[in-house]
């Protein structure tokens, strides 16, 4: 699942994420159609293949949340849908002739912060307050890049900060054993938290010729999800 206000590099993020056109090009509706009326929840779902291993991928996306003027209480389509989809799957687990499971609970919720410099807003604190429990929560720096690598450390500290002081749990990766190479991979991915990302479609060339993902700016390039 992803949940973040609209402009936040959502969508591009997961398909740059996972090398597939999983959102179709935005369409942008005139001024009247633009009013999002509550959260809405949208599902996704594609099949791609990781490692010799075809996987099936569900994004859950949440258009709307955040947008309005009061934003009160518009976590809770959110938190329905988390609910009712563990309740179908208690519910296909209990019967007494089961066929094969399908599991549409929600693992992971990426939750995107905006770049503000200022900490966490009181409507991020209160939905992943309202969620934790339920789903692994990720946080996520939206659109990293607008940031110099000073101030991305700076806000990243500035957000745990709020994060521990308001008690949210969020998904803390587990102690790995074996070689040094995935210890220190691991290591590195728990310090990083909350993640810093720049999403990107487009393919550029780096310094040393290498092909990669990213945007290029004049003071040099931004990798796309490795800032």
């Amino acid at each position: 699942m992803v949940v973040g206000r609209s402009g936040l590099g959502k969508s591009t993020l997961v398909n740059s994420l996972f090398l597939t056109d999983l959102y179709c090009d935005s369409i942008y509706p005139d001024s009247s159609e633009r009013i999002p009326k509550t959260t809405e929840i949208q599902s996704s779902t594609v099949e791609i293949k990781e490692g010799g291993v075809r996987l099936r991928l569900t994004v859950v996306d949440t258009p709307g949340f955040g947008d309005l003027v009061n934003n009160s209480e518009c976590w809770k389509p959110i938190i329905g849908h988390v609910d009712s989809q563990f309740e179908d799957y208690l519910n296909s687990e209990s019967r007494v002739t089961r066929g094969i499971l399908k599991d549409s609970r929600i693992h992971c919720c990426l939750y995107f912060i905006p770049p503000s410099g200022h900490g966490l807003k009181p409507l991020d604190i209160e939905f992943m307050r309202q969620l934790h429990q339920k789903v692994n929560i990720i946080p996520v720096i939206a659109k990293a890049d607008t940031f110099t690598p000073e101030e991305c450390a700076a806000f990243k500290r500035t957000v745990m900060r709020d994060i521990q002081e308001n008690k949210i749990k969020i998904y803390d990766f587990p102690d790995l054993e074996g070689d040094d190479d995935e210890i220190a991979a691991n290591k590195q991915l728990k310090e990083s938290i909350p993640f810093a990302v720049v999403g990107s479609l487009s393919s550029i060339s780096d310094d040393k010729g290498k092909r990669i993902r990213g945007r290029r700016y004049p003071w040099g390039i931004a990798e796309g999800v490795n800032y």
